[in-house]
């Protein structure tokens, strides 16, 4: 298996790759947000996207009215490539890029003295997973403490137990189950899943 959780992997991958959607499109995940949108106090609400690589999204959140959006990626050459494709879209950058480690968001203040109304992954837990459950649990600890009261996390995963993990400091709930395609008619069902993460309610 690639090295997904090493920086290495992904400077090697993103000198040539120039879009990829893992797991699912843009197209497909922004309806499975839209409620959650929805309720957000309004377009300039602090969203927060964990390992946007060379996927669009960021451009689809915009598109919808949100600006106010912090994109954060391991890898610099992701950065730079996000603001590429955003002044193309727009014409100018409005959203934040940061090269950062997702399992470390306290050490980033630019994101450590902020607070989030929404955090969104796409697949990004799943990448950090190959470092084992505990750096999982290190991502979801800063993004615990990085939302707003209120705020919530989706995550994207193709695991239906990413987070089954002792300590998680979040309530855990599949939105929904999304079929993947199939080779063949008798192939077995595969899905991925959209994950809601609510904080646990403080003891």
């Amino acid at each position: 298996m690639p090295d997904f959780d090493k920086q290495s992997y992904w400077h090697t991958r993103f000198e040539s790759e120039t879009a990829f959607e893992w797991l699912i499109p843009s197209s497909t995940f922004m309806p499975l947000l839209e409620s959650f949108l929805n309720k957000l106090p309004g377009f300039d609400a602090r969203i927060l996207h964990l390992g946007f690589g060379t996927s669009d999204l960021q451009v689809q959140l915009r598109t919808r009215g949100f600006a106010n959006i912090t994109n954060v990626d391991y890898e610099p050459l992701a950065t730079e490539r996000g603001r590429r494709l955003e002044k193309a879209a727009f014409g100018h950058v409005r959203m934040q890029y940061i090269t950062a480690d997702a399992t470390h968001l306290d050490s980033v203040p630019d994101i450590s003295f902020q607070k989030y109304h929404l955090v969104i992954d796409k697949s990004t837990a799943d990448a950090i997973s190959c470092a084992g459950d505990d750096a999982v649990l290190a991502m979801a600890q800063g993004i615990h403490r990085s939302l707003a009261d209120g705020g919530v996390w989706i995550s994207v995963s193709y695991s239906a137990f990413r987070y089954d993990i002792p300590q998680l400091p979040f309530d855990v709930e599949v939105i929904t189950k999304i079929p993947t395609a199939k080779a063949r008619e008798t192939d077995p069902d595969i899905y991925h899943y959209c994950y809601l993460l609510r904080p646990k309610p403080k003891a």
